[in-house]
């Protein structure tokens, strides 16, 4: 019996450790280009070169950085995706609030359908309705402004946000808007004051997603925007690259710089984001 238990705890013991080596391992696995890639940023051009390739920074240096804030079309892009994505997120949320907060609570025929339909666009090809687009678009006069890539990432982060919110709607009970309303609230602003403060993780969940997608949003931004008042940064970086050179240091620096505000908001709001995920799986 006690050599049972024993061979029993080894066992529990060994896969252990092997679950933390596997999780190492991982975190290792996908932190590494992210660090090369900021390594790249700090080192000269020379040491960029070398071979073999060193493992830790020699010189570090700041001057790739310094070419890149001294760009002033890469100024401009970080703040063209800060308004793109900004604009995009509030859309998004605004729009799918309300088509979610109709689906979790009205009662209609082919709702199933309805929201498969919904789902099945974040899954088009958007290269496939890339020239349709455009030519529309320049109909409208939209080319190389903000609303042609605003309104073509709302089209492809739209479903999401609609998903995330319609299994947090569903769980909400009912009682809690006929309360609101026999208080004297309307619907919409039981929906408002009510529903919306309660989905919150859901809320924050579908923003920052929204944001991510929008702000590394490359296709759409390449196609629709041609000047540096209105391209992106997903756009800018390259440009660091001509005919002749390539300056990678200057590259890595910006995509350095370009991934920072995600990894804030995504630290600052973790909490909120695996509560929404795993609410929003769980329940719906």
């Amino acid at each position: 019996m006690a050599s049972a238990t024993a061979s029993r705890g080894a066992r529990g013991a060994l896969g252990t450790v092997v679950f933390y080596v596997f999780l190492v391992v991982f975190v290792l696995v996908s932190l590494f280009p992210l660090i090369w890639v900021f390594k790249m940023s700090i080192i000269t051009k020379s040491e960029l070169f070398a071979s073999p390739p060193t493992i830790l920074p020699q010189d570090p240096t700041a001057s790739s950085y310094a070419t890149i804030f001294g760009d002033a079309d890469f100024r401009k892009a970080l703040v063209n995706s800060t308004i793109i994505s900004g604009v995009t997120t509030v859309v998004c949320l605004f729009f799918g609030a309300i088509a979610a907060y109709a689906i979790a609570r009205l009662r209609f025929h082919f709702k199933s359908l309805i929201m498969t339909l919904i789902l099945a666009i974040s899954f088009f090809p958007a290269v496939a309705i890339i020239a349709p687009l455009f030519v529309q678009f320049s109909q409208l006069g939209l080319i190389d402004t903000y609303w042609a890539a605003i309104i073509a990432d709302t089209v492809f982060a739209l479903p999401l946000t609609v998903w995330i919110l319609v299994a947090f709607f569903k769980e909400l009970p009912r009682d809690l808007e006929e309360a609101a309303k026999v208080d004297g609230a309307t619907t919409l602003q039981a929906f408002r004051m009510v529903i919306v403060p309660l989905a919150a993780p859901g809320v924050f969940t579908a923003a920052i997603l929204t944001f991510i997608f929008a702000w590394n949003e490359f296709l759409f931004a390449n196609t629709f925007l041609f000047t540096p008042n209105t391209q992106p940064v997903t756009v800018v970086i390259p440009n660091f690259a001509t005919v002749y050179t390539t300056d990678y240091g200057a590259q890595a620096a910006a995509a350095v710089v370009v991934t920072i505000p995600l990894v804030i908001l995504v630290l600052i709001f973790q909490r909120r984001i695996v509560s929404g995920l795993t609410a929003g799986a769980v329940k719906g």
